[in-house]
């Protein structure tokens, strides 16, 4: 239990005084600094937009496709979806994102556009074949983990040309 506090008298102000100009570093930092007044051509602070969601966006008849959904340039876009529950999903994933992007010229890789499914590794071309799917797997991911990556990554190369 804490001490109690001296009886201060009736004679005795210098206590009194002493926490009446307590100096903390707010009150230091206040008398330290000069106000400047606001510029007049000064623009207010930007407000933050909030996150929307898929049920409150409301996009125009007329939108373009978000970026994942949008081929560079004619070419193919593959996906990648990783489950984010383990960094072997995300090593092997950036293996293949490398791999595809090196042997196939032209083609775009989107690692996880949406968010993931548990214990998922899948890869797929957007709206079409899907190569790999190991779906709700369980530690220690034993069917991912017998897969030989060098080989899955030029089996798909071989299916896109």
């Amino acid at each position: 239990m804490a001490p109690k506090r001296k009886q201060t008298t009736a004679g005795d102000d210098s206590a009194a005084t002493a926490a009446a100009t307590r100096v903390t570093r707010r009150s230091t930092r206040l008398a330290n600094s000069t106000v400047a007044p606001p510029a007049a051509d000064a623009e207010p602070p930007k407000r933050k937009k909030g996150k929307t969601t898929a049920a409150t966006a409301v996009k125009p008849e007329g939108e373009a496709k978000s970026p994942p959904e949008q081929a560079a340039d004619g070419g193919k876009t593959i996906i990648i979806e990783r489950s984010t529950e383990c960094n072997r999903f995300k090593t092997r994933a950036i293996q293949v994102k490398e791999g595809l992007e090196k042997g196939v010229a032209g083609v775009k890789v989107v690692v996880n556009p949406e968010k993931p499914r548990r214990g998922c590794f899948e890869i797929r071309e957007e709206g079409g074949e899907v190569f790999l799917s190991l779906l709700d797997m369980k530690r220690p991911y034993k069917p991912m983990t017998d897969l030989d990556m060098e080989e899955v990554i030029s089996d798909i190369i071989g299916k896109i040309r």
